[in-house]
């Protein structure tokens, strides 16, 4: 298996979590990985990007523009300003919701998530699959299992060519015991999610 995959957002929102539940993922199911993080200003709402490479074909840790297979955005701006490295058959699972950084409200410059969306929509059309944050921290309490959601959808729309049960696995395994059933019963919804209806297929 080849597998070329993004993960950006911003900081605080688990995207390294999400990429390390991942390759650890790959890993146990056999899989070579390479992985690296770019972190900017991470703790006060910075960029975060990982890529995550999966197969022996991969020989850097970095993803070169235009060759991401899955582009996973916790963040919409965070999407269109990484989609330069999805190629042109990629697939996008994106949040819907912005979280705006700290200078937005020292400096307001009208960013609102629906112009990032209405982009998105256009550029990647039926490729491009919207998750709500806001939707996950009401059904569960807290935004923060947004990260294991996103990748119960990804895992169930077949895009990471992962077993659940083996995310299912390393989620139990990294995520502390006091939180561990609901980010399962957040990881498992996003499968649903994930999983293509009779409806949309």
């Amino acid at each position: 298996m080849r597998k070329d995959i993004l993960i950006c957002g911003v900081g605080g929102q688990g995207t390294v979590l999400a990429s390390k539940i991942l390759a650890a993922s790959a890993m146990a199911e056999g899989q070579t990985v390479h992985s690296a993080e770019t972190i900017g200003m991470a703790q006060r709402g910075g960029s975060v990007t990982s890529h995550v490479r999966i197969g022996e074909e991969a020989f850097s840790p970095m993803i070169p523009l235009g060759s991401a297979d899955l582009l996973m955005a916790f963040e919409p701006a965070e999407a269109v300003r990484n989609l330069k490295y999805l190629r042109s058959s990629g697939i996008v699972i994106v949040n819907t919701d912005a979280v705006k950084p700290v200078t937005e409200s020292l400096r307001p410059s009208g960013y609102e998530a629906q112009s990032m969306v209405d982009y998105l929509r256009e550029k990647c059309g039926d490729a491009c699959f919207f998750v709500s944050m806001e939707e996950t921290a009401h059904e569960f309490g807290s935004s923060k299992f947004f990260n294991v959601l996103m990748l119960g959808v990804a895992a169930g729309s077949g895009a990471l060519g992962l077993a659940p049960e083996t995310l299912r696995q390393e989620i139990a395994r990294r995520v502390p015991e006091k939180f561990r059933e609901i980010n399962l019963q957040a990881f498992d919804a996003g499968c649903r999610q994930g999983t293509p209806t009779e409806e949309n297929t």
